[in-house]
């Protein structure tokens, strides 16, 4: 008896699962809240040196600027220079005698500011930027603190995969939990930027937790036929707090009030963790019989299942387990020891590099759209629904692989066709800068379910962190790319563009998992690249040695 017919006689679909769901719901919730708060947490406003004496109102009396501050050749005040001596502007008496001296002839000295700077709060009361200055020549870190914080998830994910492999997804679970909580509260209280980068950093690394169990914790108690519809479902709470973000960052505009806000929800969050269950898929293969029977009665009483004694006693279960049991502890080295496991982990780590960095590419680039920060975050996250959609639809029919690529390829052409578009077509620029965004939110939903199959449970956390780990690389090198506008003002778009249409090309190599069992062992992925006669003459020794 496999695991899939122990599942199938409990329920491999029902109350029990849809509860695991809505418990599960929150840290999909809280990822994009941390993930793109950037948007609203690293914000620079308008700026300009400050001055002595200059007029409160920011946007007016520029006439009186204009001697103190030099102008950019579009015509806008310059942010980051002042003049070295206060310029007399013509028609002006001091401006007619300094001319008939011939001093306005010359180009007048500027100097970085050496005051400080002056802050329009119009639509930000407080960011990090508005808090330590990271403006101008400090720039860099701004943007830097986003590369950190993903450069921490991807620490994290390592982390992670391994040990909930080894210790189980629910105790690591309430690991990233408490210390997301500890973490975050602790990056509210940040006195100094490098205290705020470490905390970041840290908080990244234990949000991985999040990215790495639930989606699997999810999947292992699911039979086959409603893996797509779960996995779907669950996706949307993600779109739910990307939407819920713009809604948070409007009514609330100061940075530590915000960071607490996404924080908190932690609390309950750990709370909740006394109904989650352990993955019976992951205890079997520890030989933990006794708990995974628990909680496969559990389950089966949840769904209403009659459940017959003999076909669900401990001593079946036992010899479930006794096919499934891991031998030695999982390895990162295991996804590259054998000819099948080697070629998926190599192609998954150039999707999910792909993935992550033109998603967070796209999504932490809310300028030039013609609407303000809170309307192109809420119109960012509502495209993301018709999108899953898309993927219910596709990774049922097309399949997960022609899904996979055919949503990164959406993206890379959206992505190209923007640069061909003029600066003056705004409407067409942000139609597709929308299309382009659903279609990396629909790549994501992809992989997460996609790479979930094609790992088998011994090693399916360990894949996952593996894959994250180089995921989040990519997360962390998106917002540093968006640099590269100084080289070229289209650079970034193309480099994002051309990185998801190499994943895409990538996918179409990964084999096919459409309605598959999920493999339980590494014998299994690798009998799925057998012939079907080694197949065929293993089954007859399997029964043998059994």
């Amino acid at each position: 008896m496999s695991f899939e017919e122990l599942l199938e006689q409990v329920g491999g679909f029902g109350p029990f699962q849809l509860r695991n769901v809505a418990l599960l719901a929150l840290p999909r919730v809280l990822l994009p809240l941390h993930f793109l708060l950037p948007i609203f947490l690293d914000a620079v406003p308008a700026h300009r040196c400050a001055l002595p004496g200059a007029p409160a109102n920011f946007s007016h009396q520029d006439a009186w600027l204009e001697a103190y501050i030099p102008r950019e050749p579009d015509g806008t005040l310059s942010s980051c220079l002042r003049f070295a001596y206060p310029q007399a502007l013509p028609n002006t008496t001091l401006g007619e005698e300094r001319q008939s001296r011939g001093e306005l002839e010359d180009e007048p000295a500027t100097v970085p500011c050496s005051q400080g700077w002056e802050y329009d709060h119009s639509e930000f009361s407080s960011t990090t930027a508005t808090e330590w200055d990271l403006v101008c020549e400090q720039k860099g870190l701004n943007r830097a603190a986003s590369t950190f914080f993903f450069a921490g998830v991807l620490v994290g994910a390592v982390a992670f995969g391994y040990l909930s492999d080894r210790f189980g997804r629910r105790r690591l679970l309430l690991v990233a939990y408490v210390s997301t909580l500890v973490l975050g509260l602790a990056s509210a209280a940040s006195v100094s930027y490098v205290m705020f980068a470490i905390t970041r950093t840290l908080t990244g690394s234990a949000l991985a937790g999040f990215t790495i169990i639930v989606m699997p914790l999810e999947l292992e108690w699911l039979d086959v036929e409603h893996r797509t519809v779960a996995g779907v479902l669950s996706s949307t709470f993600w779109t739910g707090g990307v939407m819920l973000l713009a809604l948070v960052g409007y009514l609330i505009r100061d940075w530590r009030w915000l960071l607490l806000a996404v924080t908190l929800p932690c609390a309950p969050g750990i709370l909740s963790l006394w109904w989650v269950p352990e993955s019976a898929r992951w205890l079997l293969t520890q030989g933990r019989v006794k708990e995974a029977h628990r909680y496969l009665l559990h389950c089966a009483r949840l769904n209403g299942r009659p459940v017959c004694e003999d076909s669900l006693s401990q001593e079946a279960v036992s010899k479930v387990a006794a096919e499934e049991r891991v031998v030695r502890r999982p390895s990162y080295l295991d996804l590259f020891r054998t000819p099948r496991l080697r070629h998926i982990s190599l192609c998954c780590v150039v999707v999910w590099f792909g993935v992550n960095f033109s998603y967070y590419g796209l999504s932490l680039d809310v300028s030039g759209l013609g609407l303000n920060v809170y309307q192109t975050q809420l119109l960012f996250g509502a495209v993301e629904l018709p999108f899953k959609l898309l993927v219910y639809l596709s990774v049922r029919h097309a399949g997960r692989r022609l899904t996979q690529a055919g949503t990164l390829l959406g993206t890379a052409l959206a992505l190209g066709t923007r640069l061909l578009v003029s600066s003056d077509m705004k409407s067409w620029s942000t139609v597709l800068a929308v299309m382009g965004k659903g279609f990396s939110e629909a790549a994501f939903t992809t992989v997460y379910l996609f790479t979930s199959e094609l790992y088998p449970t011994v090693l399916r956390q360990t894949g996952m962190g593996l894959t994250a780990l180089v995921g989040r690389l990519g997360g962390s090198l998106a917002p540093l790319a968006a640099l590269l506008d100084g080289v070229w003002l289209s650079l970034p778009k193309l480099v994002y563009g051309g990185i998801a249409l190499l994943a895409a090309g990538t996918a179409l190599l990964l084999p096919e998992t459409r309605q598959a069992q999920l493999p339980e062992t590494i014998q299994d992925v690798e009998r799925k690249s057998a012939p079907t006669s080694l197949q065929e003459e293993e089954m007859p020794m399997k029964q043998v040695q059994n």
